[in-house]
């Protein structure tokens, strides 16, 4: 049985998943919004029967099972973990700071039975998926490097609002590079030890009439992973590119390439005259975010349709998806790539759950 759905939020990622969820056949029974007049208005557009502004009011209905949360990242954490706490299932987008992350990690140990996974699509994308699969079977030989590029443009909304604000959870490194530092550990199977990286801040102020707001969070990042075993990843994010839509994944290997170009995947191996294409675009320029949702929600409704109780699940058909521990373990690389942005230097990844300084994330300095 397909359980009932409340949504948290109401950006564009909520209007690409909501219809992706009743296409499945899940029931989307409440949203949540900032503002009761928000939320009224995308209960209306996609359908949804109750809308609110406040969150005890979706956690607390019956009806709703799993929980899909997709708000500015200071409301995330709390809103996980009650929800865990009084028995629902969770999706979540990552976390605003490393204090947050280690309290939904938390909440997801304590109530190891209900789902809690992060809302990286990019893992289900079938490009990714096919990716892993060569790599594993020798595609690459033995893998050296990982590069990844992304570039579009720019993030900041037309008002003022947490996009703005670093210590919000805004910039391209904490909105898209989680999600690239997160493939990058599920392609590989490793995690990056040592970290080294550059922020910038190209455009500081809004729209006309933003006031005295400034802009603090990133617009331009380039950083490099050093993974166990050696493996080298670089990954550069510019969002200083209008018209530009650019998400390219290579990994690199002793005998040959894999590269993902959007929703397609190409190989090379060494000898070979040029790229072969190995899977192409078959939803019709959908982009990888929508596609790799769109598969995201297809697992996830073979996780529950076969249960008797709607929010029973099997963990099989989402075995694949990010955990909280990984959205906590890609908090402390975002965290680290802040701190060598600072201090010019290469910073370690150490991955702890307990006794994070709640004053750690203070502002990063932006040239």
């Amino acid at each position: 049985m397909l359980p009932g759905v409340g949504v948290f939020g109401t950006g564009q990622t909520v209007r690409s998943l909501v219809p992706l969820l009743q296409e499945e056949g899940f029931p989307v029974q409440a949203v949540w919004g900032r503002t009761q007049e928000e939320a009224e208005c995308l209960a209306i557009e996609l359908n949804i029967p109750f809308s609110t502004s406040q969150s005890d009011d979706v956690l607390l209905r019956q009806e709703v099972h799993l929980v899909c949360i997709l708000t500015p990242p200071p409301h995330t954490r709390q809103i996980a973990v009650k929800a865990l706490g009084i028995g629902k299932n969770v999706i979540s987008e990552q976390a605003a700071t490393l204090t947050d992350a280690c309290m939904m990690v938390t909440a997801a140990q304590y109530y190891p039975q209900l789902m809690s996974i992060m809302n990286n699509a990019l893992r289900f994308l079938p490009a990714f998926v096919l990716m892993k699969r060569l790599l594993v079977e020798g595609y690459c030989g033995t893998l050296q490097v990982c590069e990844a590029r992304v570039y579009g443009g720019s993030l900041l909304s037309q008002s003022y609002g947490w996009a703005w604000e670093e210590l919000m959870g805004g910039g391209g490194l904490h909105t898209v590079g989680s999600c690239i530092i997160d493939l990058l550990s599920y392609l590989t199977g490793k995690r990056a030890e040592r970290v080294h990286g550059m922020l910038r801040t190209f455009v500081r102020h809004g729209a006309t009439g933003s006031g005295i707001r400034s802009v603090t969070a990133d617009d331009y990042a380039c950083f490099q992973l050093l993974v166990a075993g050696g493996v080298v990843c670089n990954v550069t994010l510019n969002f200083n590119l209008p018209g530009a839509d650019l998400h390219e994944v290579m990994l690199v290997g002793s005998s040959g390439r894999l590269v993902a170009r959007s929703t397609e995947l190409y190989g090379q191996r060494n000898g070979m005259k040029g790229e072969e294409l190995l899977l192409s675009d078959s939803n019709s320029g959908a982009g990888p975010s929508v596609t790799g949702l769109k598969a995201m929600v297809t697992q996830l409704r073979l996780s529950f349709q076969a249960q008797e109780d709607r929010r029973s699940w099997a963990r099989q058909p989402v075995a694949m998806a990010s955990t909280f521990e990984d959205g906590l373990y890609v908090q402390t690389v975002v965290d680290a790539i802040k701190r060598s942005n600072r201090t010019g230097e290469w910073e370690s990844v150490d991955v702890r759950t307990e006794d994070v300084d709640p004053n750690q994330n203070h502002r990063t300095a932006l040239n």
